[in-house]
């Protein structure tokens, strides 16, 4: 016999980098993915101190740590690039 819950179903997506990297939402900030959630921080000091709490709070997770650049970010090459 199979019973039904009344609970929704919902699904569970965990944030990739690839999504989280296009959501206008995080640019210009660093980005912590740890369990699946998502922490953001505006310098590396405040992401330092995350990443203290998140290992206290998930110690047998690996987080994913990125700074997601905005517009007016300078990318700085040894090479000449054209820019179109």
């Amino acid at each position: 016999m199979v019973r039904s819950t009344h609970m929704q179903n919902t699904i569970q997506i965990s944030p990739t980098m690839d999504h989280i990297m296009s959501d206008p939402r995080y640019k210009g900030k660093h980005v912590i993915v740890v369990a699946g959630k998502i922490f953001t921080a505006m310098t590396v000091e405040a992401a330092a101190k995350i990443l203290e709490t998140t290992d206290k709070e998930f110690p047998n997770e690996t987080p994913q740590i990125a700074y997601i650049p905005d517009a007016d970010t300078l990318i700085f090459s040894e090479t000449p690039f054209e820019v179109k």
